[in-house]
């Protein structure tokens, strides 16, 4: 099984766009692996560092990539399916960093106060979850590893690796996991695919800014749909249909997934618009996926039980 692993530090990824020579190339039906770093780049591997010491913004959240797929052309979708995510370490890194979070000043929200101070935690990873704390009390978080970054090469910008958007990115959507199939647009000549920013859980909106952050091996598999795009990348599971919205403000992000959730439905699974879009009104589900990015990720959700039966 061909095993595509992160390059060199110095050609980390940090960055999705076309200007980067593939790393590897996978074929539809192949299964393949993919070893990826954590979001701070493995750096952090004590509560003891000095943050400065090992992450230098924007240079965070890297990614393996780009992937060339055999056969995608600009106007396709490519599809992949994640068969599994494994974690090479016994242990994930959290911080709080000055300038970034969800319920704090930052760089896109400005106020006043000092930044918060720096915090770093080191979650050992047991048989039994995540130990939050060595030092509180509590029951094991459930390990329930996802990627938080994975895309396509946009049609022609450079988008940072820690931003999300049409093209995917940087959307800290915990329903990029094991046993869900994701799609993603195609740009350009072998769809360019991106994978990184592993996380053995996270909380909805990843309020923080950082989920316990891990290094990952994943298996996948690819395929190409011919001639027709998705809009905004979706998510499918033997449960949900899912599309993802990413914007700010937060409403805007949910308009985008619920407009093309409802587009989704009546194009492809026979429902009248104004119908579908009411349906979702009394049935559909929505996460939150990060509110602390560049842009804010929402997901919305439809149940498939509730599809036409003919």
């Amino acid at each position: 099984m061909l095993h595509i692993k992160p390059p060199s530090i110095e050609k980390l990824a940090y960055v999705m766009g076309p200007y980067q020579d593939p790393i590897a190339r996978v074929s539809p039906g192949e299964t393949f692996q993919v070893s990826t770093k954590d979001a701070y780049g493995d750096r952090i591997v004590s509560a003891n560092v000095r943050l400065e010491d090992v992450i230098q913004m924007p240079f965070v959240n890297p990614c393996t990539g780009p992937i060339f797929v055999e056969g995608a052309e600009a106007g396709d979708t490519l599809v992949v399916h994640i068969k599994d995510i494994s974690i090479p370490r016994d242990f994930g890194a959290s911080i709080i960093a000055p300038n970034f979070g969800g319920v704090c000043g930052t760089v896109w929200t400005r106020v006043l106060n000092e930044p918060l101070e720096t915090r770093i935690l080191i979650h050992p990873i047991t048989p039994d979850g995540v130990i939050y704390d060595e030092n509180l009390d509590i029951s094991p978080i459930p390990i329930e590893p996802f990627y938080g970054t994975i895309g396509t090469a946009p049609l022609m910008e450079a988008i940072s690796t820690l931003s999300p958007g049409f093209h995917g990115g940087n959307m800290d959507a915990a329903d990029i996991c094991p046993g869900n199939t994701v799609y993603l647009p195609v740009h350009h000549p072998g769809a360019l695919l991106y994978l990184g920013d592993g996380h053995a859980a996270q909380g909805d909106a990843e309020v923080c800014g950082s989920a316990i952050e891990i290094p990952t091996t994943g298996t996948f598999s690819v395929e190409v749909i011919k001639g027709r795009a998705t809009p905004t990348p979706r998510v499918e599971n033997d449960e949900y249909l899912m599309s993802i919205g990413s914007a700010r403000p937060m409403e805007d992000a949910a308009r985008i997934a619920f407009y093309d959730l409802i587009t989704w439905l009546s194009e492809e699974y026979g429902f009248d618009r104004m119908s579908v879009y009411q349906l979702c009104s009394h049935v559909a589900r929505v996460r939150v996926a990060n509110m602390v990015d560049t842009l804010y990720s929402i997901v919305a959700k439809f149940p498939k039980r509730y599809l036409l039966k003919s």
